[in-house]
């Protein structure tokens, strides 16, 4: 392992190759903050986000690529950040695909492609990455859910997204009961209506008022917004939180 002057160990998150996307807001944020970073993205562009992190904010950080729902991929992808970077002791679980495809019209292989990339993928990352922190006695899972998983369907995605999304949130859950006594913990982040690509691309003016009208704090939510979130998830202060669901929506859902 490459030795560090500076950083709070590694985090490894997923889906951070788009420059409008959670995962590369949070990328930014935790570099700054002195994390080391293993960044994991089917888009090759996540080699270049690692580069400019790296020359940003001098901190150690990798970019590999792989489908997240292939354990051979993950495994190869995080074997290069272990042998790169300080041990792991976060992981965020940021890949995801939405689907605004009805009930009605959805078809099998859409519904395999939304839960194989949303849910199977933060399986196989989880299974890679977790039994690390657990031997080592220290880590922090934070996984991206969605108020769709509450509300039954999203501003955007409707029921196969959902799905995929509450399969996280009790698979999060459970995890968190088993890891707890081996000093890991694990909760979700829910956002609703962020303006990223996920939202069938950019949210833009003609398209804004839809959205809004549905949101009683009166504006979309930011990347910078949930970002912050999991920074907090991901540090000593949040060492009593486990097993718990944090909304971050604008008040589209309240409770």
């Amino acid at each position: 392992m490459t030795e560090h002057s500076t950083g709070r160990g590694t985090a490894v998150i997923t889906g951070a190759a788009s420059g409008r996307g959670i995962g590369r807001a949070l990328a930014g944020r935790l570099a700054a903050a002195g994390w080391h970073l293993g960044l994991l993205d089917i888009d090759p562009a996540v080699e270049k986000a690692a580069a400019e992190i790296r020359a940003e904010h001098g901190v150690g950080a990798v970019g590999a690529v792989a489908d997240i729902a292939d354990p051979a991929a993950v495994d190869a992808a995080v074997t290069a950040f272990e042998a790169e970077l300080p041990p792991v002791t976060g992981l965020v679980n940021s890949a995801g695909v939405s689907s605004p495809v009805s009930f009605f019209d959805v078809d099998l292989a859409t519904w395999e492609r939304v839960m194989r990339i949303n849910a199977t993928g933060t399986f196989v990352v989880s299974k890679r990455v977790v039994p690390g922190m657990a031997e080592r006695g220290h880590g922090r899972v934070v996984s991206l859910g969605s108020t769709a998983m509450q509300n039954g369907g999203g501003t955007y995605s409707k029921s196969t997204y959902a799905a995929s999304k509450g399969a996280i949130e009790a698979f999060s859950r459970a995890l968190a009961l088993e890891v707890a006594p081996r000093g890991v913990t694990v909760n979700v982040v829910a956002p609703a209506t962020i303006d990223t690509d996920i939202m069938g691309g950019r949210i833009t003016d003609d398209r804004k008022p839809a959205f809004v009208s549905q949101l009683p704090v009166g504006r979309l939510g930011t990347t910078r917004d949930v970002a912050a979130l999991v920074e907090f998830l991901l540090g000593e202060d949040a060492g009593y939180i486990t097993g718990a669901t944090y909304n971050i929506n604008g008040g589209l859902r309240i409770g």
